[in-house]
């Protein structure tokens, strides 16, 4: 019988350290993606929303919103990495490099950094670092993430453990190396939606985001299909109601969005993501969920290279199903408490 041409996936006896794969599909963003990606999270952060605020700042245009850039890279690598993914365990180490714009074409390429086969001996934590990159072979977007990975042969061997030692922070002094300069005279304040700026902010600051917003079924099954992300959980309804939930998961990328979107009440002057320290989907969440967001202020940074912006780290968490006032986290004993279902630590960036 000839060899199907088709693909399954790999595996995790598939991979191995050192392995750098190159994930096919490049993508040119355009304008109507960008419409699209507005039109389901409703960000609202100025630089991002108009070429003339942008223009204002120094930019040639307004830029794409970072997260459409992650999402973009990441559904890139899904059917390299993790097409056949128990879990997306953790992300760590990521840097949005450079700002991108309609018309750009991103491709992305990952390397294996680590392997560990779980005790069950039937899944195993593969650890990449992804690269995306612009037409010109430039870097806009790198991170590491882990990702738990079913074997097709319980009995294949194992390989010899290795698990990469990742920075806890992305460091201050590797941010906004390639934005514009900002002009404090130039930034409207009315028009960005908020008077606060870097130095309004205390460490240890919480801020409630308020708004909610539910996610649909259409909502969450457009913007998979808008990253070309195929994971299986995501959107077939056939397989997944035989598997652990009855139905299909919303990717994890959803909510980050949704409370990155939501923040702009509290936060709408922290107008580029500039790392992704570390992140963690606590829960699942599906269609009918309705997300709300909280932030706390862990750290303040200067940036060496520059004087007009300055870092915020923030712990960023969405909740489901229940108000943020209060600020669900962690319970006494360590585990989070009920409905939260993001806890991301992330560098933002603000006018000083």
């Amino acid at each position: 019988m000839a060899k199907t041409k088709a693909t399954a996936g790999n595996f995790f006896e598939d991979f191995s350290l050192g392995q750098v794969i190159q994930h096919a599909t490049p993508r040119t963003l355009t304008e109507g993606d960008v419409a699209l990606y507005a039109s389901l999270y409703g960000a609202r952060f100025a630089v991002q929303s108009s070429d003339a605020f942008a223009r204002a700042l120094g930019y040639p245009r307004a830029p794409i919103d970072d997260l459409l850039v992650f999402h973009t890279i990441f559904g890139k690598t899904v059917p390299d990495i993790s097409l056949n993914a128990v879990a997306n365990l953790g992300y760590a180490d990521c840097r949005f490099v450079a700002p991108v714009y309609p018309g750009d074409t991103l491709t992305a390429v990952s390397e294996v950094i680590g392997l560990k086969e779980n005790s069950n001996k039937e899944t195993g934590v593969v650890y990449v670092r992804s690269r995306g990159l612009n037409q010109d072979g430039n870097t806009v977007l790198e991170y590491a993430r882990w990702v738990m990975v079913r074997k097709r042969d319980k009995a294949a061997p194992a390989p010899e453990p290795h698990v990469p030692n990742l920075p806890q922070r992305v460091a201050p002094d590797a941010l906004g190396h390639d934005l514009p300069k900002i002009h404090r005279q130039y930034y409207d304040t009315a028009l960005a939606g908020s008077p606060y700026f870097w130095n309004d902010y205390e460490v240890g600051e919480r801020i409630d985001h308020i708004d909610g917003m539910t996610i649909e079924e259409a909502e969450h099954q457009i913007a998979t299909r808008l990253y070309q992300n195929t994971a299986r959980v995501h959107f077939n309804q056939h397989t997944e109601s035989a598997g652990r939930f009855g139905r299909r998961l919303i990717y994890g990328g959803v909510v980050i969005s949704l409370a990155r979107a939501l923040s702009f009440n509290g936060l709408a002057n922290a107008y580029h993501l500039a790392a992704i320290n570390g992140g963690r989907h606590v829960a699942p969440c599906f269609a009918g969920d309705t997300i709300y967001a909280w932030s706390e202020v862990l750290e303040k940074a200067e940036l060496p290279h520059r004087n007009d912006l300055g870092a915020l780290r923030i712990r960023l968490v969405a909740v489901k199903n229940r108000s943020a006032a209060h600020f669900p986290y962690k319970k006494t004993d360590g585990n989070y408490e009920d409905g939260v279902v993001l806890d991301l630590d992330a560098w933002v960036l603000l006018p000083r």
